[in-house]
């Protein structure tokens, strides 16, 4: 499977655990993690993130989402 095959599988997965985490919508939940470096980092092939669990990916947004400085 190709990086943009197994990112388009695991995105959604992604998307409906910060959905529920914190109480949004999936379009949001979907925005913010696009918008994070956590997004940032899983869309770029170099970093091998696309190969984690969507728990994996998730744990390092909330870390991040929930550290963010406000």
């Amino acid at each position: 499977m190709d990086h943009a095959t197994t990112r388009a599988t695991i995105i959604p997965e992604i998307v409906r655990l910060i959905s529920a985490e914190y109480n949004i919508s999936e379009k949001e939940a979907l925005d913010k993690f696009y918008t994070s470096a956590t997004g940032a980092s899983y869309a770029d092939d170099e970093t091998g993130l696309y190969g984690q669990s969507a728990l994996y990916v998730f744990g390092l947004f909330r870390e991040e989402f929930d550290h963010r400085e406000d």
